[in-house]
């Protein structure tokens, strides 16, 4: 695959298999570019029907190709493809662009002909890009193994490359970051990924020196684990990633079992996994270039204080409410920040945090870079957004202001120019000044450059504990299915997971020995492997005082299982002390079918589908992760305490998801679903009270 890859991206030769004289069609433009651009490797067209082509040799089939062969540009009806693939196997091609469509995307014999495309790949030794797909730019060298309408106009190199599994947005965005003055080094589709898929390409681009940012559109991730090496190599590099993924709103997993099957939808694991290995999601294809622009351009921020210089005080504001918005700290200035613009900015403007330097900026370039300078030279500014309008009279000389600005500040900043004159745009661009053009989008690309220098920052410093977890093997039963209430317990206790006391009761004496034994107050709950949700069935009984209370609780409980499922199998009444805590929280386990094993946490109860607030991360995670998932929780206030309660013991809490996860990875594939719900939180520590574990 290595080879292959390095082929697709980086050709010594060229085929066009099919190629054509009408330079409009599919077969003819990918030749055209290759000349007009002036690829500088063997291009070499193939079709009996032409002897010469742009003045090429045109060989009339794949094997009158003389010598070696790396690439080929596939151009020819779908039914044919098959057997192309493997002429060029006996030709030694290490790769190949497959354009043709009518596989799998169109159904019915689309289907059988993609396992015979496959067959033909394993036969052939060929590995493909696509088919139906775009095919590739790579702008550095010229090559132009694509018929996309990107590779028709100028095409600059630039520091991004861009992936896209959809060929028209991924064309229309690329045209439009070209009209920005944004330029991709790279422009991949990878189509139908029969086999050469997205995270193939974006491993190999990422690794490149001149690569600084790698963006990309996926509409299905084949490859998770894959996804999330390339992430953490991209880290490592100082290389953000920016994805826009659709489906926000699709449940991608449905599960009946458990409260954490029922929430892990596709996009809720994706977003946590994601943001866990530091990649930066855009919601829309114009986002995806306001943080690829500003990536490409700023250094990253020391942390997430962040100040404003404004010739408005409502833009300032504006933006002070987004920035809040996003979780950003709007800077509090020192006594000696404020004295220092005091000296500079008119009486009748703003000092404090946003910064308004007033119209008079206008006519006073210099103010606008001696407020920056000061603003940027306190402790507490990690970064700044300077915002202004039209100054069409004054665009030469105000972009010079920026470019003085720079000179002056390892801190990053962003201009926010609103109605900003055309002829600003190339001079912004040839500074590495970074603008756009509305004020909501800078705060929101400020935030994301933040996000990722946080999340590097923490990669880079957990590294330690990461490679510290134990994972030893846990002994799982062998039965598919539930697993027992006792048995699981002492599953998760091999992990340190904290659980209430339970025994077992298969009769009500036994039921009441075990409640002397652990200590009234005492719930019972049925026990049946058929019985997963015990409160739909009234199948717990809590705050049992006494003897007699028990002894009645017990045959209710039976009572009421058989009446909700008169075949079910009832193993016994579990018996376990009273439990107490502040809050209810849900830790649970998935195995996701993209990512694996993922750990989740959140509000607990019955309610949890209600307010799904619920995080997602790929397992294992340390502690300090685990804390981290805690804070993005809407209900993270609760944990701090209300209403007089005291806080929740956070540290204990991060230890518990911490330990499920390393239970989550160590178990394996046969590890289906585990829920702990309720999981109570308090002062004095964590216990789970109720646990659901589900095995393959």
């Amino acid at each position: 695959m290595n080879d292959a890859i390095q082929a697709l991206l980086h050709p010594l030769s060229i085929a066009v298999i099919g190629a054509s004289s009408d330079f409009n069609k599919i077969n003819g433009r990918t030749l055209k570019a290759l000349v007009d651009k002036k690829y500088a490797g063997r291009i070499l067209p193939v079709n009996p029907k032409y002897p010469m082509l742009l003045d090429l040799p045109c060989y009339p089939d794949i094997a009158s190709i003389p010598g070696t062969l790396d690439l080929a540009v596939v151009a020819v009806p779908a039914k044919h493809v098959p057997d192309t693939l493997r002429e060029l196997g006996k030709k030694g091609a290490k790769a190949a662009v497959v354009f043709s469509s009518g596989f799998s995307e169109v159904g019915g014999d689309g289907i059988r002909l993609e396992a015979e495309l496959k067959k033909a790949i394993k036969e052939s030794g060929v590995r493909i890009l696509g088919p139906n797909c775009l095919g590739l730019v790579n702008v550095a060298e010229n090559v132009m193994a694509t018929f996309s309408q990107f590779s028709l106009g100028p095409t600059p190199d630039g520091p991004a490359a861009f992936v896209t599994q959809s060929g028209a947005l991924g064309t229309a965005t690329a045209g439009t970051a070209r009209k920005r003055g944004l330029n991709f080094g790279y422009f991949v589709n990878t189509g139908n990924e029969v086999d050469v898929q997205f995270v193939d390409i974006m491993r190999a681009i990422i690794a490149e020196d001149r690569i600084k940012v790698g963006a990309g559109y996926i509409e299905g991730l084949k490859n998770g684990p894959g996804l999330l090496e390339v992430a953490e190599d991209a880290l490592r590099r100082a290389k953000p990633l920016v994805l826009t993924k659709v489906g926000r709103t699709k449940a991608g997993a449905r599960a009946i079992a458990s409260h954490t099957g029922s929430l892990a939808g596709e996009d809720a694991v994706f977003d946590g996994v994601i943001r866990q290995r530091g990649i930066i999601r855009a919601r829309s294809d114009e986002q995806l270039l306001d943080f690829v622009d500003i990536f490409s351009q700023c250094a990253l921020p020391a942390g997430k204080g962040i100040g404003f210089i404004t010739r408005s005080g409502g833009a300032g504001a504006l933006m002070a409410d987004r920035a809040e918005e996003v979780g950003l700290d709007v800077a509090v200035l020192s006594a000696e920040t404020t004295e220092a613009l005091r000296k500079v900015v008119p009486a009748f403007g703003s000092i404090s945090n946003p910064v308004d330097i007033t119209a008079q900026g206008l006519v006073n370039p210099a103010l606008m870079r001696d407020s920056l300078k000061i603003l940027l030279s306190d402790a507490k500014v990690d970064a700044a957004i300077v915002w202004l309008s039209f100054t069409d009279k004054y665009a030469e000389v105000t972009v010079q202001t920026f470019v003085e600005a720079k000179a002056q500040t390892d801190k990053p900043f962003i201009v926010c120019w609103m109605g900003m004159p055309d002829v600003a745009v190339p001079l912004m661009r040839a500074a590495g000044i970074p603008y756009l053009r509305g004020a909501e989008a800078a705060v929101d690309a400020l935030a994301a450059l933040m996000r990722y220098a946080e999340a590097r920052r923490n990669w880079l410093s957990d590294e330690p504990a990461r490679k510290a977890l134990q994972l030893p093997e846990p002994a799982l039963p062998a039965t598919a299915g539930a697993v027992g209430s006792i048995e699981g317990q002492a599953l998760l206790q091999s992990f340190n997971v904290p659980t209430a006391a339970a025994r077992l009761a298969k009769t009500a004496d036994e039921a009441i020995a075990a409640a002397k034994a652990l200590g009234y107050p005492v719930v019972l709950k049925i026990e049946s492997p058929d019985i997963l949700h015990k409160t739909e069935a009234k199948g717990v009984a809590l705050n049992l005082g006494d003897d007699v209370a028990v002894r009645a609780a017990y045959a209710t409980l039976i009572s009421n299982a058989k009446q909700y499922k008169a075949d079910a199998r009832i193993a016994g009444v579990l018996v376990q002390a009273m439990a107490k805590g502040d809050v209810e929280l849900v830790i649970g386990l998935k195995r996701d079918p993209t990512f694996g094993p993922v750990v989740m946490v959140g509000l607990g109860g019955v309610l949890i589908e209600v307010f799904r607030d619920v995080v997602f991360r790929a397992a294992p995670v340390i502690e300090a992760e685990a804390l981290r998932m805690l804070d993005e929780l809407k209900c993270k206030v609760l944990l701090d305490g209300v209403r007089g309660k005291p806080p929740v013991n956070k540290i204990a809490l991060a230890q518990m998801i911490s330990a499920v996860s390393c239970f989550g990875a160590a178990a394996g594939p046969r590890l289906a679903e585990l829920d702990l719900n309720p999981v109570l939180a308090g002062a004095q520590g964590v216990t789970a009270v109720d646990w659901l574990m589900l095995l393959d």
